[in-house]
C-alpha cells in the first residue's frame, strides 16, 4: 500500500467492483439503470458533445499553425526518449487502433442499411454507400484524434514545462492555479480513473469478443463464457509480462510488431481485394466527408423531429456515442501520450499524435470499409454475419480473399497484440496517477499498481460481457464522457491562455527573449 493516493485509488476501484457485483446479482436491473442513464446523457448533452468535439479539433489545428508550436516540451535542451517511428507506433497502437479492427468492416454495413432518417437517404442505395464511407472518415480520423491530442498536449506542457505533478488535476493549473493540485485535483483524477476503468473494460470486452468471434469463425471454437475467460487471462498475463519490462522494452516491441503487421494487412487487402473500387469509393467518400463535415459534426437529429417518433436518434446512437466514449478515455490516455512527447516540439507532437494516426486510420477505413461494402454489393452476404455479432464481419471479409487460412490467423494475432498494448499503456497511466513518486526523472509507476489495475479491468470485462454483453459495459463507459467533456472544455480554455502568452507559464525562461518570443534552438555542426 506504500505510495498510494487514497482519494484517487480507492473510490474508482470500489465503484468498479460494486458495478461488477450489481451486474451479477441483478443483471436486468443493472442493464435498465445503465441504459436509462445513457439515454438521458445523450438526449440532454448530445449537442454539447458535438460542439465541444468540433471546438477541440479547431483548437488543435490552430495550435499547429501558431507560434506555440515552436515550443519544445521539456525545454530546448530536452532530448527525445523515443525514435520518431517508435513514438508513432506506440501512439497508433494505444489509441483507436482497437476500434478500427473491430468496427472497420461492421460499422459501414450498419450505415448502408440504416442511414439517418433526417437525411432522406434510401437504405441500400448508392447514396447510402457514399454516406457509409464518408461516415467512417467522420468517426475515425481527425475528430477523435483531436479529442485525444488536446489533453495530451496540455498534460505534456504542464508536466514538462510547468513542472507540475503527474496528475490530471495539474492540467487545470493554467486556469485554477495551484488549487488544482490539491484535493480538488485528486477528485478529478478519481472521476477520470473510474471512467477509464469502464472504458478499458469495454475495449477489452470488445477485444475478447473479436478474438472469440475469429476463433469461432475459423476454427469452430465455441463462442462462450469459458472462451472469454481463457482469452481474458491470456491478454492480462501477456500485459503483465510486458508491463514488467517498462516502456522502453515491452510496449515498444509490441507496438513495433503491431504496426508492421497492420501495414502488411492493409497492403494485402488493398492488393487482393477490389483495388480500383477502394480507390474510387475512398476518393468519393472523402469528398463527401469534406463537403458535409460541419453538418455531420453538429448533427443532433432535431430537424428530423416527427410527432410520435421524436427526433432522429441516429446522431446520438453513433456520432455522439463515439465522441462521449473517446472523451471518457482521453484524459487518462493523455497522461501516457503526453509523457512520450519529452524533447519534441509541440508541432511535431501534434504531427505524431494527431495528423499521422488520423491519416493511417483513414487509409484503413478506405481499404476495409470499401472492401466490406463492395463484397456486400456483390452479394457475398457480409451483412448476414451481423446477426451473429459485429465481431464476425472482419473475418467474413478476410474469408472472401485469397490465402484466408493465413491472413485470418494473422489478423487474430494483431487483435491480441493490440489489446495487450492498449492495456499496458493505459494501466501505466492509471498506476502513475493512483500512486506517488512519478516524475520526469522517474517516469515509471510501481509495477504492483499496474498489475492491480490490469487484473481488475480484465475481471470486470469478462464478468460483464458474460452477464450483460458488450452493450452494457459500453453504455457505462459512455457515461464517463460527461465529466470528461467538462474537463476537456476547461483544458481548452487553459490552452488558449497558454497560446496567448507561453512564456508566462513555461518555467524554461532561457528559451524566451525579453519580449516573450521563443528563441530557436541553434544546432551546431562539427566537421570531422
Amino acid at each position: 500500500m506504500k505510495g498510494i493516493r487514497p482519494i484517487v485509488f480507492f473510490p474508482p476501484a470500489l465503484l468498479a467492483i460494486a458495478a461488477l457485483i450489481y451486474s451479477l446479482v441483478d443483471n436486468a436491473g443493472f442493464s435498465v439503470m445503465a441504459s436509462t442513464a445513457n439515454n438521458w446523457l445523450l438526449d440532454k448533452f448530445g449537442w454539447l458533445f458535438s460542439l465541444g468535439s468540433l471546438a477541440f479539433l479547431v483548437a488543435v489545428i490552430a495550435v499547429f499553425f501558431s507560434p506555440l508550436a515552436k515550443v519544445k516540451l521539456g525545454g530546448q535542451d530536452a532530448v527525445p526518449i523515443l525514435s520518431d517511428y517508435n513514438w508513432f507506433a506506440i501512439t497508433l497502437c494505444t489509441t483507436i487502433a482497437i476500434g478500427i479492427l473491430f468496427w472497420g468492416t461492421a460499422e459501414p454495413l450498419y450505415h448502408f442499411a440504416g442511414p439517418p432518417r433526417g437525411f432522406g437517404i434510401e437504405p441500400n442505395s448508392p447514396a447510402a454507400v457514399r454516406f457509409a464511407m464518408s461516415t467512417m472518415f467522420m468517426h475515425w480520423t481527425f475528430t477523435p484524434y483531436a479529442i485525444y491530442t488536446l489533453p495530451a498536449l496540455m498534460f505534456a506542457f504542464v508536466f514538462y514545462n510547468m513542472h507540475k505533478p503527474f496528475s490530471l488535476g495539474s492540467t487545470l493549473t493554467p486556469i485554477l492555479g495551484d488549487r488544482a493540485i490539491g484535493k480538488f485535483g485528486e477528485v478529478i483524477d478519481a472521476v477520470c480513473l473510474y471512467a477509464l476503468i469502464l472504458g478499458m473494460a469495454a475495449s477489452l470486452g470488445t477485444g475478447i469478443l473479436s478474438l472469440a468471434g475469429g476463433l469461432s469463425y475459423q476454427y469452430n471454437i465455441p463462442n462462450n463464457t469459458m472462451t472469454y475467460w481463457i482469452i481474458g487471462a491470456l491478454i492480462v498475463t501477456t500485459f503483465i509480462i510486458s508491463a514488467g519490462t517498462g516502456l522502453m522494452k515491452g510496449i515498444r516491441i509490441l507496438s513495433d510488431i503491431n504496426t508492421k503487421v497492420l501495414v502488411f494487412i492493409i497492403l494485402f487487402v488493398f492488393l487482393f481485394g477490389p483495388t480500383v473500387y477502394i480507390l474510387q469509393l475512398g476518393t468519393e467518400g472523402f469528398g463527401e466527408y469534406l463537403t458535409t463535415f460541419f453538418q455531420r459534426s453538429l448533427l443532433t437529429g432535431a430537424a428530423a423531429y416527427q410527432n410520435g417518433e421524436g427526433i432522429d436518434m441516429w446522431g446520438q446512437w453513433w456520432t455522439n456515442f463515439y465522441f462521449a466514449n473517446w472523451l471518457a478515455w482521453a484524459p487518462i490516455t493523455a497522461l501516457f501520450l503526453g509523457r512520450l512527447g519529452y524533447g519534441q516540439t509541440i508541432r511535431k507532437f501534434l504531427l505524431v499524435n494527431f495528423v499521422l494516426p488520423a491519416v493511417f486510420s483513414g487509409i484503413w477505413m478506405a481499404v476495409f470499409s470499401g472492401t466490406a461494402l463492395r463484397f456486400e454489393l456483390d452479394g457475398k452476404g457480409i451483412s448476414g454475419h451481423l446477426e451473429k455479432g459485429p465481431e464476425y464481419t472482419g473475418f467474413a471479409v478476410l474469408g472472401n480473399l485469397p490465402l484466408s487460412a493465413v491472413i485470418i490467423p494473422l489478423f487474430l494475432f494483431i487483435c491480441f497484440i493490440c489489446f495487450v498494448t492498449a492495456a499496458d499503456s493505459n494501466t501505466n497511466a492509471m498506476g502513475g496517477m493512483s500512486t506517488t513518486g512519478v516524475s520526469p526523472e522517474s517516469p515509471e509507476p510501481r509495477l504492483p499498481a499496474k498489475i492491480f489495475w490490469g487484473i481488475l479491468v480484465g475481471m470486470v470485462s469478462v464478468v460483464m460481457i458474460s452477464a450483460s454483453g458488450i452493450g452494457g459495459i459500453k453504455t457505462l463507459s459512455n457515461l464517463g464522457g460527461l465529466p470528461a467533456l467538462f474537463i476537456e472544455l476547461a483544458l481548452l480554455i487553459g490552452l488558449v491562455k497558454i497560446m496567448y502568452n507561453p512564456s508566462k507559464y513555461d518555467v524554461n525562461k532561457k528559451d524566451y527573449d525579453s519580449d516573450g518570443k521563443i528563441i530557436p534552438k541553434v544546432t551546431k555542426f562539427i566537421k570531422g
